[in-house]
């Protein structure tokens, strides 16, 4: 797991690229603090100029390899340069100095700046050994490097992993950029007004560049402050500056990209064509094993790994499984778990932390978030996310990472995904509601809407009715309820000149799946995976989600619906698949509290301090924030109307334009 970064540009010599580069490397540093290098590619077929930073290691410096920079060697000053590539590392598998990046080829033609894991690569790197291929290192990168070589574009659909990267061939000129499947490592990039092109792992990178100046874009930050949504489209939040998507890569040439004429092409689908259609029973069976196996894959490191723990049925059941998986290896190694919890009672979960860890010999580590810590490390905190977030949770899993690495942990595995591949939330039981409706399976449908009732307390007529209902009914009636509706009287239309819409209205789902396809590639997943992210590399630790493993995706998606909500559960599969190794006291929880903080009590008790942060945003924002926004607050405080965390996306948004000075 480390940072990357790319600039290829117009009209430079070495030494201003070879500048701009290690800027964009030390903005980085939390990503990759065990080593740094970066490569400049001279015109004219001139040799590359290898160079090593501050925290390369002296050993490195040592290693007689081709990608590896030499203590002895001066490079040549101000040759002219068009493209350069940089890399931060943090050491996961082969901690030696044969894992420094940028790495090349054999021959020196091929070269990667590479952020990720491919969990596979062990099985890869056999198969290309079988084509003749010989390795200098123990690493994932040199078979990422070398499938590429062998297999071209297709090398994206050999790979089980996640990962963003960049290649440059040096005979061809030729950039390949690419990015996993669902998205889980990030890659930007942005074009500068002197014919630069820019790639980073994060958005930070590019403030470092002299011609970049930070603009709003206004139709994504209405998506965010309305529906509280971010990362749901190629754009970001900034002005010119984008994304490759989860699943698209770009090949070009370097003259293409040096004009900023970027067309990603997509490698990757996820595909509903072909529901599976198997028996509750041998589905349960085919899912543990998916699981299992992925799980396995995923505690490959030469590092110590460790685990999220929040007492839900995601987290609880990574840290079981991973258990069983000790025991069957006859380790005696205790498994680390780190967990947030609260001192308020309605939102704390230690209690069912406890089931697991009185059920299994485990080694547990608490976090107690407060928001006197949260108001001091909020600067911190917007200015790492590089995007607002849409409430304090973020905080919340800030903390954990952050007692991670107090704890020496490089590695943790995360739940991330399965509410959205496994129908966990509650507005999955609408289009649930919906197939039952259309397929008029009446008798049931009119027996779960009680069900649902009765043990969620959610008001399943009308969950049926807003699936039904087209949204020229809904939008009145929801604007009449105090919720996110098209044009809130709080912002100021008359400066955010944006289409007042639904963010991704043109792909409304209309079943179980397609809503878990949208959540997982365009709406919910997307969001929690920058998240977390941010808050890991922050503390130079790598998150791993093994739900995310494409198999078990496309596998859970393809189900029908019945195998994942059955009367009031959510999750029946892996209910089911993990009736011997959950307890049952996790097993059976039928409420969900999702990973949350007291944000409610904490706006309340603090209502002073969130209202000035309010009017700060307000001022910032150069009015782009109605004052009316005060009213919905103190309304929110009174209880006049229903709580929601529009408070906190306010607050959030004027904390993120102070941190990156965004000009509105």
């Amino acid at each position: 797991m480390c940072g990357i970064a790319a600039l290829f540009g117009k009209n430079y010599n070495s030494d201003q690229l070879s500048f701009h580069i290690q800027n964009m490397l030390n903005a980085i540093h939390h990503r990759g603090p065990d080593d740094e290098g970066h490569v400049i590619f001279p015109e004219n077929s001139l040799p590359p100029i290898i160079k090593g930073g501050n925290d390369t290691p002296s050993e490195t410096f040592k290693v007689k390899l081709n990608y590896c920079p030499s203590s002895s060697n001066r490079s040549p000053k101000n040759l002219q340069s068009s493209a350069a590539i940089g890399h931060r590392r943090l050491s996961i598998i082969d901690l030696t100095a044969n894992g420094h990046q940028p790495l090349c080829s054999r021959d020196g033609r091929y070269w990667i700046t590479y952020n990720g894991e491919i969990y596979n690569y062990i099985e890869l790197r056999c198969q290309l050994q079988k084509l003749g291929v010989t390795f200098h290192s123990e690493t994932d990168t040199e078979v990422v490097l070398n499938a590429f070589i062998h297999w071209g574009v297709d090398c994206l659909n050999h790979f089980n992993g996640m990962f963003s990267l960049v290649i440059f061939d040096i005979k061809t000129n030729k950039i390949f950029a690419a990015r996993d499947r669902f998205g889980i490592k990030p890659l930007y990039y942005t074009h500068l007004p002197d014919s630069t092109t820019a790639f980073a792992s994060e958005i930070k990178q590019f403030t470092v560049l002299p011609q970049w100046k930070a603009h709003l874009n206004h139709q994504r930050a209405y998506d965010y402050l309305n529906w509280s949504m971010t990362d749901h489209t190629e754009e970001t939040l900034f002005s010119n500056v984008f994304h490759i998507p989860g699943g698209y890569y770009v090949f070009q040439e370097l003259k293409e990209i040096c004009n900023g004429q970027i067309y990603p092409k997509q490698w990757y689908s996820l595909s509903l064509e072909n529901p599976k259609k198997i028996n509750f029973a041998d589905a349960c069976e085919e899912f543990k094993g998916l699981f299992f196996d992925s799980i396995k894959l995923r505690l490959r490191a030469d590092v110590n790994v460790g685990s999220c723990l929040s007492g839900g049925l995601d987290s609880s059941t990574i840290v079981c499984t991973i258990n069983q998986i000790l025991n069957s290896s006859n380790s005696t190694e205790l498994q680390k778990t780190f967990s947030a919890c609260s001192q308020h009672k309605m939102f704390d979960e230690r209690p069912f932390i406890d089931e697991v860890i009185n059920k299994y010999p485990l080694d547990p580590y608490y976090v107690y978030p407060e928001w006197s810590q949260l108001i001091k490390h909020l600067q911190e905190l917007t200015w790492q996310q590089d995007e607002p977030f849409g409430s304090s949770s973020v905080f919340a899993q800030w903390s954990i990472f952050k007692l991670v690495k107090e704890q020496n942990v490089k590695v943790m595995l995360d739940g991330q995904g399965a509410d959205e591949m496994l129908a966990g939330y509650h507005s999955y039981f609408g289009y649930h509601f919906l197939d039952l409706f259309k397929t008029m399976r009446w008798g049931k449908l009119v027996n779960e809407m009680k069900q649902v009732k009765h043990h969620h307390g959610l008001p399943s007529f009308s969950i049926l009715m807003n699936r039904l209902l087209p949204d020229i009914v809904k939008q009145p009636l929801i604007k009449a309820l105090h919720k996110p509706h098209a044009s809130p009287s709080w912002l100021n239309y008359q400066k955010l000149k944006v289409d007042q819409i639904f963010p991704i209205q043109a792909n409304i789902p209309k079943s179980v799946a397609s809503f878990g396809k949208q959540q997982i590639l365009h709406s919910n997943l997307p969001m929690l995976l920058r998240y977390e992210d941010r808050n890991s590399m922050h503390h130079s630790v790598e998150a791993r989600t093994p739900f995310l493993d494409y198999r078990l995706v496309e596998f859970c998606l393809n189900l029908e619906g019945g195998h994942k909500l059955d009367g009031y559960w959510t999750k029946k599969i892996l209910r089911e698949s993990m009736k011997n190794i959950l307890p049952s006291k996790i097993r059976l929880r039928t409420d969900k509290m999702a990973f949350i903080t007291p944000e409610e009590h904490w706006l309340k008790k603090e209502h002073i301090k969130a209202r000035d942060l309010i009017k700060e945003a307000i001022d910032i924002s150069d009015q782009t924030l109605s004052p009316e926004i005060l009213n919905v607050f103190d309304g929110i405080i009174s209880k006049k109307i229903p709580f929601s965390y529009l408070p906190w996306r306010v607050i959030c948004f004027g904390q993120w334009i102070k941190a990156h000075k965004v000009n509105i």
